[in-house]
């Protein structure tokens, strides 16, 4: 738990100080258009990589994506606002320089592409702090254990139901036994009878989330929720708008669905309002946009106090092991967007469930020959 890391800053390492910081900027096509009810239609998933090196020569790696915007925008942060604040700062003072980091760019950013920025830093003084010990990131983290529950989330909206029940049942082929689907079709009764095509393919016992990225009114959402009652949803993902705290709440108090939410929110003060406005049943940081492991690791100790499970959103590749390493883990998204096929290990099921790496550091590595081709030299 992050209790247990508060003397990170105070146990200096040696050769720790900052020489050097790089960033590239990727644009990765996606194998298919894949769309959902808010978002549209994806096309490609933007990647933005942050080198930091040490005067030791050790590098640590860190990066954040996004559904195909901003990434030029979060490159140019980095490049010209966040790097020199780090350059000759000592890469082991974590949670100072998050601190640091927050305040130096408050006034134009709490949230939003601000954190993507951060979460891209931070990422990469944990490869760092995790290499330094010669320990993989589920240990550090926390250390309950190196697997976790998880689930295969679809982007599949604009499928036809033959399409949507063929990719579930390759979601079961491939070893999950949890998967998701998107909701938010403009006539509620199309959503319903998708949601009951998909549970008669995958059976009683797979357990089955329905995510409506935030397209509905707590009322649509209400009588949405309440049609679907009789198919065993472990969760309603953002049925409404993620600043909608007391709707959630109404939601909640209306069905008998469990909701989940936090991919949209960016600090950990907005958290902190869910956890106690919005009656959710699982909480969703994703480290690529709350201000990257620091951030992800206060919310999960947030959702710990409040004895509700942490959840995950995109990033697989990563979350496995924070996932992993908390003891109130609920659920790892397996994303959509494959970034894990441009590392050097892709996702490990065994059994159902996902296993984190056991390298040191954060175990993301890239594989340089698959992703260099999709770079763009930005200025």
């Amino acid at each position: 738990m992050l209790e247990n890391l508060v003397d990170f800053d105070a146990a200096a390492l040696p050769g720790t100080t900052i020489k050097a910081v790089s960033m590239e900027y990727y644009q990765v096509p996606l194998a298919e258009v894949l769309s959902d009810a808010k978002h549209g239609d994806h096309t490609h998933f933007e990647l933005i990589v942050c080198r930091i090196t040490c005067k030791d020569g050790l590098e640590g790696v860190g990066y954040t994506y996004t559904g195909g915007k901003g990434g030029r925008a979060i490159w140019s942060l980095l490049e010209h606002d966040l790097k020199p604040l780090l350059l000759g700062a000592d890469a082991g003072r974590i949670f100072s320089l998050w601190e640091d980091m927050q305040y130096h760019l408050h006034y134009v950013g709490r949230g939003g592409l601000v954190s993507f920025a951060i979460s891209s830093v931070d990422i990469a003084l944990w490869d760092l702090r995790c290499k330094k010990l010669e320990q993989p990131l589920w240990k550090v983290a926390g250390g309950a254990g190196n697997s976790t529950r998880c689930y295969a989330g679809g982007i599949d909206l604009n499928f036809p139901v033959e399409k949507l029940q063929a990719n579930v049942a390759g979601y079961l082929a491939r070893g999950f036994n949890a998967v998701k689907i998107k909701v938010g079709k403009p006539d509620y009764k199309e959503d319903v009878a998708r949601v009951q095509a998909v549970r008669d393919t995958i059976g009683k016992d797979t357990v089955f989330m329905v995510d409506a990225n935030y397209s509905l009114t707590v009322e649509q959402a209400i009588r949405f929720s309440r049609a679907i009652e009789n198919q065993d949803i472990t969760w309603f993902e953002e049925p409404t708008i993620p600043d909608d705290y007391e709707g959630y709440a109404q939601i909640a108090d209306a069905t008998s669905i469990p909701l989940a939410m936090g991919e949209n929110l960016h600090t950990i003060y907005e958290f902190e309002y869910a956890i106690a406005q919005a009656k959710l049943g699982f909480l969703q940081p994703d480290a690529s946009n709350i201000g990257g492991i620091t951030g992800w690791l206060k919310v999960a100790h947030q959702a710990h106090a409040a004895n509700l499970p942490v959840c995950s959103h995109g990033m697989h590749e990563l979350h496995v092991s924070l996932m992993a390493s908390q003891p109130h883990a609920g659920y790892l998204e397996v994303h959509s967007f494959p970034i894990d096929q441009y590392t050097t290990r892709p996702i490990v099921l065994r059994d159902g469930l996902a296993v984190a790496p056991d390298t040191p550091g954060t175990g993301v590595e890239f594989d340089e020959q698959l992703l260099g081709p999709h770079r763009i030299h930005l200025k």
